[in-house]
């Protein structure tokens, strides 16, 4: 296996089907990892920790305005849990089945944001190879999903 640069292309492709399960303004970052090429496919993950649903982003004030646990609108809480996903797709590059892609985002566990980035290190270092891990926040991560939307459904 050969692990490669992931293209422009296959990064919006994956970011847009990642936004098809985890609305975007709930990411908090994601954490892409390599692809990999093996013949005529194309294999890439990542790891995205997003807010659950009826949280609250957090906003680091001079003040503090919040206290933990405080109740929100229709009992949303301040939490600093993050639902943790794995998304994984698989692109045929090469042959009769050129283009198919194949994606899933799956819920796997809920955790602290610290906790994301020790599994996500972890990972790293179990794979015995210098693996490249690169980490969008949120809001990076909604302006390049912005962005994919608009290249990818304007296209004719």
């Amino acid at each position: 296996m050969i692990q490669i640069p992931l293209s422009s292309d296959a990064r919006e492709r994956f970011l847009m089907e990642i936004a098809a399960v985890v609305p975007r303004h709930r990411i908090s970052a994601v954490h892409f990892f390599p692809p990999l090429r093996q013949g005529p496919m194309e294999t890439g993950v990542a790891v995205i920790a997003a807010m659950p649903v009826g949280a609250l982003p957090i906003v680091i004030a001079l003040e503090p305005t919040v206290e933990e646990g405080e109740q929100f609108v229709e009992g949303a809480t301040l939490s600093s849990r993050h639902v943790v996903y794995s998304a994984r797709y698989r692109w045929t590059r090469k042959g009769p089945d050129r283009g198919k892609w194949e994606c899933e985002v799956v819920a796997e566990a809920d955790a602290p944001l610290l906790t994301v980035e020790t599994v996500v290190q972890g990972v790293r270092k179990r794979a015995n190879e210098p693996l490249e891990i690169e980490k969008i926040e949120g809001d990076a991560v909604r302006a390049m999903i912005a962005s994919a939307e608009s290249r990818w459904l304007t296209t004719p």
